[in-house]
C-alpha cells in the first residue's frame, strides 16, 4: 500500500471554518488547505506551504497541531454521494496531521485561487475559497466533506467554542 503524508489547515475565525469546494468537480464536498508533504519535510512546514499554493495566502500566525488520522484508502472512499475523480486518486495509507490556525478577522471572504501543482499530477485544480460556521448544520454533519476532512470537526468546535462568531 502506497503511502502519503499529508497535513490540513484548519482555519477559523471566530467560530468560522475556512473551507473550499472544485468548481469544476461539483460532486466533491467541502474540504480544508492542504496536501501531501514534500519528502524531506516537516509536517509543519509543509502545512504552511500547502496552505500557501492552495489559498494564494501567507499567514502570520501559530499553526497548532490538533489531530492526527490514519486512513487507509482503497480509493478515495465515498463521502455522502462524493467519490474522488479518476485523475486524483491517491489510492493507499494517508497519515495526516491537522493544524489549527487562528486569526482575529478573515482575509478575505470568499476568492478562488489556482493548486497549481497537484499531488496526483495532472491539470490545475480551481478552487473556491469560503467560510462555514463550525456549530451550523453543515459543519455537523460529517458526510458534507469529502474524504473525511468533517472528522475533526468535533475536536475543533471544542477549540472554538468560547469565540464569538466573526462579524
Amino acid at each position: 500500500m502506497r503511502l502519503y503524508y499529508k497535513a490540513y489547515v484548519y482555519l477559523t475565525c471566530g467560530t468560522d471554518l475556512l473551507v473550499f469546494d472544485e468548481p469544476d468537480t461539483p460532486y466533491l464536498g467541502p474540504q480544508v488547505p492542504g496536501g501531501t508533504i514534500d519528502p524531506g519535510e516537516s509536517f509543519l512546514h509543509g502545512a504552511m506551504r500547502e496552505f500557501a499554493e492552495e489559498t494564494g495566502l501567507v499567514i502570520d500566525a501559530a499553526f497548532d497541531h490538533f489531530s492526527s488520522q490514519d486512513i487507509p484508502f482503497g480509493a478515495m472512499p465515498p463521502v455522502g454521494q462524493f467519490r474522488a475523480p479518476p485523475n486524483r486518486p491517491l489510492m493507499g495509507r494517508h497519515i495526516r496531521r491537522n493544524y489549527h490556525v487562528r486569526l482575529a478577522e478573515r482575509p478575505r471572504d470568499t476568492w478562488e485561487h489556482y493548486e497549481m501543482f497537484p499531488s496526483a499530477g495532472g491539470d490545475p485544480i480551481r478552487c473556491r475559497f469560503f467560510w462555514i460556521d463550525l456549530f451550523g448544520e453543515k459543519a455537523r454533519d460529517e458526510e458534507t466533506f469529502f474524504a473525511a476532512f468533517g472528522a475533526p470537526l468535533t475536536d475543533l468546535r471544542g477549540r472554538v467554542a468560547g469565540f464569538s462568531r466573526a462579524a
